[in-house]
């Protein structure tokens, strides 16, 4: 007995979802999530943001190749100025 080919019509299935934590809160994002992804969503600020992934600062220019992964504890801080 043959299988019937897969319908060209259905939809991959959604990412699973990676639980995490931001900034002390527990979150789930899909996996395969990157870091700028993550901070797209936070902040819009274009400057003046830094990042850390279990405690250890992650460079703004590797980012985007930065895949949250389950566990993983994520510190976004924003520069407030005034005084």
């Amino acid at each position: 007995m043959t299988q019937p080919a897969p319908d060209a019509h259905t939809a991959a299935p959604a990412p699973v979802p990676v639980a995490i934590s931001v900034n002390g809160e527990p979150r789930t994002v899909p996996a395969g999530t990157t870091l700028d992804a993550l901070v797209a969503t936070l902040t819009a600020a274009p400057s003046g943001v830094a990042a850390a992934v279990d405690e250890a600062v992650v460079p703004r220019g590797t980012w985007s190749a930065t895949v949250l992964a389950e566990g993983h504890r994520v510190e976004v801080l924003t520069a407030v100025q005034g005084g």
